[in-house]
């Protein structure tokens, strides 16, 4: 098959948790077990992990959704395997490795939120790049309620979004926040009418492929690393990275666009 049919059939995959969908730059990723509100298992996990370490040639952009109204409840506790100390510690680190590779592997990823976003589901909204929810959205971390602490990254990615502080109160008292409260806490970037997430995470998603991709990426790998830096060495290597992109092709058309008022072709 020509890369020209690749670009224009759309290519569809299900998996036995995770449905693949993928049509030139944009891929969409539905998690798949609504009978269990797409509660996370080794499996979905899996699922997903293989999908961002061997992604489909030319995607760049992915969306994520999930399947009967609901984003991802959280680990299915109902599947849950008894772990000695060591184990759980290992199972937790096999999520970050997940969730690492969701945010800074490359491809820019847009949650299309409907929902129960709880425990893992909001670990795992948390690292994508853009994050929309619906009126149905529920965004909680109830794992203090459990006795248990949350171990798929959440003490880092959801932390620094919110503040350790109202994390804190967030986990100890199970508190949900909506839509219009995860707006302006930071946990979602657009909060929209029922239905309208799906089309907007669309919309974005050709608009973001549109971007160069060698600043698409540098944007992902270096906002959030320049965040955690002292002052000085952020201001350092963001000179690198603007070194490093305004010196490229992609800049030099972009430069040229706009002098010839019109939209860029990047490579």
């Amino acid at each position: 098959m020509s890369s020209e049919q690749l670009a224009s059939e759309t290519i569809t995959k299900k998996g036995d948790y995770l449905d693949v969908s993928y049509r030139g730059r944009i891929a969409e990723l539905t998690m798949n077990r609504p009978h269990k509100r797409n509660a996370m298992c080794d499996g979905l996990l899996g699922e997903i992990a293989e999908f961002y370490a061997r992604p489909p040639e030319g995607v760049r952009v992915v969306i994520l959704s999930g399947e009967g109204g609901h984003y991802c409840s959280g680990l299915d506790l109902s599947e849950h395997v008894a772990r000695d100390a060591e184990g759980t510690m290992r199972h937790s680190r096999g999520w970050h490795a997940v969730v690492e590779q969701v945010q800074f592997g490359g491809l820019i990823t847009i949650s299309a939120m409907t929902g129960a976003v709880i425990g893992g589901g909001l670990e795992l909204a948390a690292c994508t790049h853009v994050r929309i929810a619906e009126p149905s959205v529920i965004f909680q971390l109830p794992e203090g309620r459990r006795g248990i602490f949350v171990g798929g990254g959440a003490s880092v990615h959801v932390g620094r979004i919110l503040g350790a502080d109202r994390m804190l109160e967030m986990m100890l008292t199970g508190r949900k926040y909506g839509a219009d409260e995860g707006l302006a806490l930071g946990l979602t970037h657009y909060s929209v009418g029922e239905g309208e997430a799906l089309p907007l995470a669309r919309e974005l998603a050709e608009k973001v492929a549109d971007n160069a991709p060698l600043s698409n990426y540098v944007m992902v790998q270096a906002l959030k690393r320049i965040g955690e830096m002292p002052r000085s060495e952020g201001l350092f290597a963001e000179s690198l990275c603007a070194a490093l992109t305004q010196t490229s092709p992609d800049a030099e058309e972009g430069l040229r666009a706009f002098l010839e008022k019109r939209a860029p072709v990047f490579r």
